[in-house]
């Protein structure tokens, strides 16, 4: 692998803007970032980026890669390298994998895997638990992003119920608080009322029913009055419906919120007419609602309510996606094809490319305090994406890298595509082809003890 590359001809997007510039990398770190940079050697890589956008690397705040324990569905090998793919330099995975990483003993297990397998700069979240304060309160906030706290229950089952144990997580935990936001009694009187109609043979359409609004709303409604009660820091994760947006606002820059909000590409794309078409293969926790609250959701990040913008990628085999509803699992795989899609609201102007880099690069690294990464800046990090906003591309089983096999946007035209991912200055994807000399690093968070 070259150790020095010279990408020419860029449209750079960083920071609020677009600049014609050249960006010369050297060990790893962006060097010189200026106009009519020039070859320094042969050993120098020259990437002709005319006609592309050159973006920080994407990312990824909120995926599910599945190890240890549901590799059947996907693994961090599989997984990171469908993220590098989707441009994704850097992923933040959930702790509800097999065993639940609710210990600090069981997450060093999840990063010792991911230093020898994955492709993208890695972080693991811990597991909030009914009954783990203690080992909460352990945890070196410099190495690991944040506590993750299921309000609701989803693959893996790791919910917290116990308002006791809410308010200790609340109250003492010095790491951001991640909430997945869905009131668990709620969603059993609808799923009982909808098992008195129909049986077992439920539509998937009821799936936004079950997991309604309302059962969305009581739960990250109480996440904000414990955050604001004990000056939690809070970031809730999918926002799914328009009144859960009115829970945050846009008066205070990013870095000075206590209490953010995150969309996800499934919620900014489909909506419930979508379940007829695509039935499981858009069933996520929590639901597709209405089209009203994809646009509600989608005006909350243009104005700077939703201040983040992710996957919650979690592959399933189409195997099990298949089966009837009470026994298709949710969620699906997304790493791949997130930053095309975002670029499809870019081509159409209902975002800007500015837009779409505060949200899926610089935010997160704020929000998560990461090191050096999200931005293009000299003596950072050289993760960068490389996005050609005209070059058409079909998605279909044969250019799918997730484990699973399938994609909710199969069939799908995309008009942009990523032509290129550099992950600490090394090229790890290039027009289709994935490198196998590995180049990631764990996330480090720049913050005090």
């Amino acid at each position: 692998m070259k150790r020095k590359i010279l990408i020419k001809n860029a449209r750079l997007v960083n920071e609020g803007q677009t600049i014609e510039s050249d960006l010369f990398i050297e060990d790893g770190r962006i060097v010189k970032i200026a106009p009519n940079l020039s070859q320094r050697d042969s050993e120098t890589q020259i990437i002709d980026a005319a006609g592309s956008y050159v973006l920080p690397g994407i990312i990824d705040d909120q995926v599910h890669f599945r190890e240890p324990g549901l590799t059947h569905k996907g693994d961090i090998y599989s997984e990171s390298r469908a993220a590098i793919a989707g441009g994704i330099t850097s992923y933040i995975e959930q702790p509800n994998t097999k065993p639940a990483a609710t210990t600090l003993e069981k997450l060093e297990a999840k990063y010792t895997i991911a230093a020898e397998k994955s492709f993208a700069n890695y972080a693991f979240n811990i597991g909030g638990a009914n009954n783990n304060l203690e080992e909460l309160k352990k945890v070196d906030p410099r190495w690991v992003p944040a506590v993750k706290v299921f309000m609701g229950s989803s693959t893996g089952n790791m919910l917290v119920d116990d308002l006791k144990a809410l308010e200790g997580i609340f109250s003492q935990v010095n790491l951001p608080i991640i909430t997945h936001c869905e009131d668990e009694a709620t969603i059993k009187a609808n799923l009982a009322e909808a098992e008195a109609k129909y049986g077992e043979a439920i539509p998937m359409s009821m799936h936004p029913l079950i997991r309604s609004r309302e059962a969305c709303y009581k739960s990250s409604s109480l996440a904000v009055e414990l955050a604001k009660k004990f000056g939690s820091r809070l970031h809730v994760f999918h926002i799914s419906t328009a009144e859960e947006c009115e829970l945050f606002d846009n008066k205070l820059p990013l870095a000075e919120k206590k209490i953010t909000a995150e969309a996800c590409i499934h919620h900014l794309w489909f909506n419930s007419d979508h379940y007829a078409e695509k039935g499981s293969l858009i069933k996520w926790n929590p639901s597709v609602k209405d089209e009203s609250d994809r646009q509600a959701i989608f005006n909350a990040v243009l104005d700077g309510r939703i201040d983040v913008i992710a996957t919650d990628h979690a592959p399933h085999t189409l195997e099990e996606k298949n089966n009837p509803y009470l026994s298709a699992p949710s969620g699906g795989p997304l790493v791949q094809h997130a930053v095309p899609a975002m670029m499809e609201f870019v081509r159409d102007d209902k975002m800007s490319i500015e837009m779409l880099v505060e949200k899926m690069c610089h935010n997160p690294a704020i929000l998560f305090n990461i090191k050096e990464r999200g931005y293009l800046r000299e003596g950072y990090w050289a993760d960068i994406c490389i996005v050609d906003p005209s070059r058409p591309w079909r998605v279909s089983k044969d250019n799918i890298l997730s484990k699973c096999g399938w994609s909710p946007f199969e069939e799908t035209t995309f008009r942009a595509r990523v032509t290129h991912t550099l992950v600490n200055g090394s090229l790890v994807y290039e027009n289709g082809k994935v490198s196998e000399n590995k180049a990631a690093q764990r996330l480090e968070f720049d913050r005090e003890v």
